[in-house]
């Protein structure tokens, strides 16, 4: 499916094929502030994080969801770097 993503590394917004399956995305369910992350996504060896919220989620490049150990903590200061 198409989905509309913020690129840091580019400044600007895209739009990228990605599949969302249970081998290449981690969901968390513990979100209470719209800040937190709510999923991360390995997409053709990026990063894709998603905040839980209605913000464009942002992808990274050259980073992976088993280089940030899975980690919903990590993936949110991950992406503070880019905002």
């Amino acid at each position: 499916m198409q989905i509309t993503v913020y690129n840091p590394q580019k400044g600007r917004l895209e739009t990228i094929d990605a599949e969302f399956t249970k081998d290449n995305t981690t969901w968390f369910g513990k979100c209470g502030n719209t800040n937190d992350v709510s999923m991360i996504a390995d997409i053709a060896g990026d990063i894709l994080i998603r905040a839980f919220d209605y913000s464009y989620p942002f992808m990274i490049y050259g980073v992976s969801r088993s280089d940030i150990d899975f980690d919903q903590r990590k993936a949110k200061q991950l992406r503070r770097q880019y905002e």
